[in-house]
Parts: structure tokens; C-alpha cells; sequence
């Protein structure tokens, strides 16, 4: 026993460990291949219910290998969804393979989907129950589940214990995530790590022997990751405890920061593919140089613990949100306590006297006043890379042992805030915004936004309408401008006020920093009326009718009687290769650019209102001679876009579409233009 205790406190014994785990992680990644479970041709399935969830009309129904959804087409019907977790459905519909992001830099759906074994995803058309939940477990899931959905107030409830945050109000969800808190909206290691160990001593003071209350704790906590479908930071909760606990009970001196390594193995152990999981990530750094802090300093405070937990995560943050606020740890000494000692325990005292709802009503009151106080400094970064995440870790670690290299720590986060203007490069992107037009220039140094896109979303009854909902595209496209180092938007151009090329417009406004919007020629419409408004609110300056800005120039047409013909028609030259928007301008105005300038060789064509066929006509395609043509038109649109006579007018040039080939990227560099595209 004694050699072991001896053994166990070696720090190279931990190392090793971890170098041979590292090693196996990576043979497993590399032959890793999703389950092969089913074939696209499939239309027959059987799936057990281990979670699923009801936001409006749409049910979303999780299994082993599959993610199934189903649209309600009354409320009737969605009132009587009457499946519980453990039964099996029988489900008939068709498999979709999970999109990938279209957009640089932004989420990808299906290598989400893919790191956790599920290979397609199912559109239900039809449910019934194959065989009904006969497991006892599963039953007292149920009837959590049931019970909790008649509290009042339910919303913190169902993101504390069942790991479910869709309830919380949209709005403050975003303000959790935009404070830097967003961790305390799930049933985290920080709740299960602080009430498990009081548990066990409360255990121990009733004389309760340290087996039967170490027994009776993991009990509990094995039952909690039950009911919350099994959440990686209450596994990693468990390792921990577990770990903790048989270190302190046989006094064998592990210490904190090997107990950590020790529970990171383990987790790889059990599922190498939990590296790509962004919580796994944040959850282990920030105990990793705590507990390094801890060891390395003997005075330590909430405050400088909240610090360490800022600038340990600060790295895996921005490179994945491209943005961060910088008093997140002051956000955090505000709002634990209030989570930990006010918000959960009443959680568990309403689930067992739900008459105390009105309980969480006040503390609910309390955490919304906090943040609309939005303590908030927020700065944005652009996407680092492997190298960049290595090295800050490397020198947070050096900083941690002598404070004198929290000058170099200094020096490295302002060379990454700084960063854009170190890179010198012009670039324009297509993006893909479906059935819309949105383009971005970066042109030394200048980001000029050429429309925003748009979807327009038809009215709802009440009960189809999703809890929180987010359709707005530019939520993807705000993302990719911090990811490519934009702070603001200096220019934004609306070619003309149609909704699917400024829709979003309000929504980016509101969003992010935008200078000044050029409007077009000819009368104002409601849909330019309403951003109008919004610009003067907020003081945005805007500008109509103009002949040029940035060395793009504005074509001049007559005005015409509808807003397509009316579109802005741009032309600018980049490092001596020319470019040339044409919004949704018809074969009329093509006409008339025709007789008016003289225009050849465009090197790159954004083609007019999505390869309609009243766009681009063979004289003026002709005329121009583009070498490169740009479609940005929306996968299986209604409209059957674009138009084969279109598509054979372009035949001599390159062509490129949004909907099969994503977002299209050119860049210019050393007087050569290249390519780049982001496939679907």
C-alpha cells in the first residue's frame, strides 16, 4: 500500500498516462467512422425515445443514431402527443444527410451530429407506438418530466436538471451568453461538484460510514445523469467526485491538478471523440489552471479564481464565438452565488412543493434585472489557429509559475486583437444566404456589405410559434464577419428594398457596428421605410441615389416603376480585376447599361436576380464577357432558379452557385485572383 500511495503521487506517473491516452485518442480519431446503421433508401424505422422536445409545432425526438423531426400540422394533435422517454416509435419517413456550414467559420451541423454517431437525420411523416416504456427508470423520468412541466415558472427547471435551456426566454438567454455566464444555464460539474461533496459530509456527520455514503452519493449522481440523458459535465462530475473522494478517505496525496489529468484520461478513455465537444474543452482548461493556480499560489481568492477561469477559457471563447467580454469574470462573482445558494436549491425545494413556485418567480425577477444592467465590455477577435491556441497556453502556463511572463501574455492577446491589420489581403465573398444576395468586401482594410439577404417568414398561430426562435440568417452571418477580423460594417449597399436583399438589415443593425447604408435610386418602400427609422434612432448616418464610394461606382439607369430595375448596379476594379454587381436588375436595365457605357471583360459577374431568366440576356453576357459567374440563388427553390437558357448564356465562364457549391470566396493577392468554395 505503501509503494502504491508512493506511486500515486508521482507527477510523472500522470504524464505517462496521459501521453499514452493522447496516443490511442488519436489512432481511434483517425479510423473513426460513424456507425453504419441505415441506408438513405430506409423509410421504415424503429426508435427508442431517449430524449425528445416540443418547441412550437415542431417535435424533435432523440435517439442512439438518429435525429428525428416532426412538424405538427394542428394543435390538436400536438395536445395529444402522449410518447414518453423509453418507449419505441415507429416512425416512417425519409432520410436527410445534416448540412454542413455553407458560411466560413460558422457551425457545422454535421460534424456535430457525426463526433456523436448519428449518420443522417429523419423527417417524420408518420408516428406510432411500436412498444410502450416498461422500465422503472424510465417511468420516474417520465413522471419528473410530467411534474415539472405543471410548475409555474418552469423555464430555470428544465435547463438546470434536464439539461434542456430551449425553455429560457430567448432574450435572456442571449444576454447569459453575450455576459460570459452561459455555462450556469446547464446542470454543470459547478452544481454537481459543490452539492455532492455536502451531501457526503452531511453523510459522514449523521455517523453514516464513508462506503454506504460514498455509495448512496454516486447513487444520486448516477440517477441525475439519467434523468439529464447523460451530460458530459456531470460525467465528468462523477469522475471527479469519485477520484476526490477515495483520494481524501485513504489520505494517498494526490494532488488536485493529477486527479484532473487523471479524470481528462479517463473521459478519452471512454470516448476519445468527446475532444471536438466544446464544453469537454472549457470544462477541463478552466480545472487544469485552477488547480494549477491553486498549487502555484497559496493566497487565491473568488475573485482571482474568476479570473483564471476568464483567461483560461479566454482562447477556446474567441475562437469559437470570435467574440468576448472581457468582464465575464466579474459577471461570474455576481451571478454563482446567485445560481448556486439562491437559484438551484429553490429548484429542488419547488420540485417537491411546487406551491412555491412564486419562490422562483422572484429570483427569476432578480437574475433579469441583473442583467439588463448588461454589465458588458465585449471585443471581438478573429478565428485563431492551432499554433496561436498552443502558444497562448504555453505562455498562460509560464504566467501562472512567475508572473513575469504576464507581460509576454499581454503583448501575444493584443498581436491577436490587432491581428486583421497585420494581414493585408483583399478578398470578396459570396455568401450563401439561400434564396437572397449577400456579398462582403474586404478592400484595404474596408468592408463594404453588398445587400444582407433575407427570408421572409409568413405569420403563425400562436401554438406553431417556437419558443425561441432564431431564424435570422444573420445570426450566421455576423459570426463569419468577427471570424474574418471585421469590427464593423463601414458601408452598407441595399441594392434595391426587396426582402431577400435586405431583410436581415434591421437584424444586422441591431447586431453589429454598421457606418453608413447607401440606399437606391427611386421611391423609398415600407421595407426601407422601417430601417430608415431604425438608422435615425440610432444615429447611423445613410444616403440614397449615389455615383460612387470607395472606388465602387454606382451605374446610373433611369428610374424605373419597379424596385428589381431599380437595383444598384456596381462596378469596381481590385488589384486590376474587375467585379460587377447587378442585384435584381432585368434584361431592361441590361439594355440600357449596354447603350450608355461601355463595359468588357468583367472578371467576376454577380449574376442578376439569381439567374432568372429575365436577367442576363445572351447580348449583354455577350457584351461584357464575364470570366467568372456568381449565382446566389437558394437550394430547390420555388422558383426554379436558375434558368437553363441563363445557365447556357453563361457557358463560357466559369460558373458558381450558392446552393451546390456554398459560399464562394475570391481572393486577391500578388496580382492573382483564387477561388475558393465552401461545398454544402
Amino acid at each position: 500500500m505503501k509503494k502504491l500511495k508512493i506511486l500515486l503521487q508521482s507527477n510523472r506517473l500522470y504524464l505517462l498516462i496521459l501521453f499514452l491516452v493522447s496516443i490511442y485518442s488519436c489512432f481511434y480519431i483517425k479510423n473513426y467512422e460513424v456507425d453504419h446503421i441505415y441506408e438513405l433508401s430506409d423509410s421504415k424505422f424503429l426508435v427508442k425515445v431517449d430524449n425528445y422536445k416540443i418547441d412550437g409545432n415542431k417535435l424533435t425526438i432523440y435517439s442512439d443514431h438518429l435525429v428525428c423531426n416532426y412538424y405538427f400540422k394542428k394543435e390538436n394533435e400536438k395536445n395529444s402527443f402522449d410518447y414518453s422517454f423509453g418507449d419505441v416509435l415507429m416512425l416512417t419517413g425519409k432520410l436527410k444527410i445534416p448540412s454542413n456550414n455553407t458560411i466560413p467559420n460558422t457551425f457545422n451541423y454535421n460534424k456535430y451530429l457525426y463526433y456523436r454517431n448519428i449518420e443522417y437525420i429523419l423527417d417524420i411523416d408518420s408516428i406510432s407506438l411500436y412498444k410502450k416504456n416498461n422500465s422503472f427508470l424510465y417511468s420516474v423520468k417520465n413522471s419528473i418530466y410530467k411534474r415539472i412541466s405543471k410548475i409555474d415558472n418552469n423555464e430555470y427547471i428544465y435547463a438546470l436538471i434536464l439539461g434542456n435551456n430551449s425553455y429560457i426566454d430567448s432574450d435572456v438567454y442571449d444576454s447569459f451568453k453575450t455576459s460570459g455566464i452561459i455555462y450556469l444555464l446547464s446542470f454543470s460539474s459547478l452544481y454537481m461538484n459543490n452539492y455532492s461533496n455536502y451531501l457526503l459530509k452531511l453523510l459522514r456527520r449523521l455517523k453514516i460510514g464513508f462506503k454506504i455514503s460514498f455509495i448512496i452519493v454516486i447513487l444520486l449522481i448516477l440517477f441525475i445523469l439519467f434523468i439529464s440523458s447523460f451530460s458530459i459535465s456531470l460525467i465528468k462530475a462523477l469522475i471527479i467526485f469519485i477520484i476526490s473522494s477515495i483520494n481524501k478517505e485513504y489520505k494517498l496525496l494526490i494532488k488536485r491538478i493529477n486527479i484532473i489529468i487523471l479524470s481528462l484520461s479517463i473521459m478519452l478513455i471512454i470516448n476519445p471523440l468527446y475532444i471536438f465537444y466544446s464544453g469537454f474543452l472549457l470544462s477541463f482548461s478552466i480545472s487544469f489552471f485552477i488547480s494549477l493556480f491553486i498549487r502555484y499560489n497559496k493566497k487565491t481568492s473568488f475573485l482571482t479564481l474568476s479570473i483564471i477561469s476568464f483567461l483560461s477559457s479566454f482562447i477556446l471563447i474567441i475562437n469559437s464565438n470570435y467574440e468576448i467580454n472581457v468582464i465575464s469574470f466579474i459577471n461570474s462573482i455576481i451571478f454563482i452565488p446567485i445560481m448556486l445558494y439562491l437559484m438551484f436549491p429553490f429548484i429542488v425545494i419547488v420540485l417537491f412543493i411546487p406551491k412555491l413556485s412564486f419562490l422562483l418567480s422572484i429570483i427569476t425577477y432578480i437574475v433579469k434585472l441583473l442583467l439588463s444592467l448588461k454589465i458588458n465590455i465585449t471585443i471581438f477577435f478573429m478565428k485563431t489557429t492551432i499554433i496561436e491556441i498552443i502558444i497562448y497556453y504555453l505562455i498562460l502556463y509560464l504566467s501562472i509559475r512567475n508572473k513575469k511572463y504576464f507581460k509576454i501574455m499581454v503583448l501575444f492577446l493584443l498581436i491577436l486583437y490587432f491581428k486583421p491589420l497585420l494581414i493585408n489581403e483583399n478578398k470578396v465573398y459570396f455568401l450563401d444566404v439561400s434564396q437572397g444576395d449577400s456579398t462582403l468586401l474586404v478592400i484595404n482594410h474596408k468592408s463594404i456589405l453588398i445587400d444582407t439577404g433575407g427570408i421572409e417568414r409568413f405569420s403563425q398561430e400562436e401554438w406553431m410559434k417556437k419558443r425561441n426562435e432564431n431564424t435570422r440568417m444573420v445570426s450566421s452571418i455576423i459570426p463569419f464577419f468577427k471570424s474574418v477580423g471585421l469590427k464593423k460594417i463601414d458601408y452598407l449597399i441595399l441594392t434595391h428594398g426587396d426582402y431577400d436583399h435586405m431583410g436581415w438589415s434591421k437584424d444586422l443593425v441591431n447586431s453589429f457596428k454598421v457606418k453608413k447604408v447607401i440606399f437606391n435610386c427611386g421611391d423609398i418602400n415600407a421595407l426601407e421605410s422601417e430601417l430608415i427609422e431604425l438608422l435615425k434612432e440610432k444615429n447611423i448616418e445613410y444616403d440614397k441615389c449615389i455615383n460612387e464610394i470607395n472606388e465602387l461606382y454606382f451605374l446610373k439607369t433611369k428610374e424605373y416603376d419597379n424596385e428589381n430595375d431599380n437595383s444598384s448596379v456596381i462596378i469596381t476594379e481590385i488589384d486590376g480585376y474587375k467585379f460587377m454587381f447587378m442585384g435584381d436588375a432585368s434584361s431592361n436595365t441590361e439594355k440600357e447599361i449596354m447603350n450608355k457605357y461601355n463595359l468588357t471583360n468583367i472578371d467576376v459577374l454577380k449574376v442578376g436576380h439569381h439567374g432568372s431568366k429575365t436577367s442576363s440576356s445572351k447580348e449583354f453576357i455577350d457584351e461584357i464577357n464575364p470570366k467568372y459567374s456568381i449565382i446566389s440563388v437558394g437550394k430547390n427553390n420555388r422558383y426554379g432558379h436558375p434558368n437553363k437558357e441563363v445557365l447556357n448564356n453563361l457557358k463560357n465562364s466559369k460558373i458558381y452557385r450558392t446552393d451546390e457549391d456554398g459560399s464562394i470566396m475570391f481572393k486577391l493577392k500578388n496580382n492573382k485572383l483564387k477561388a475558393s468554395i465552401y461545398v454544402r
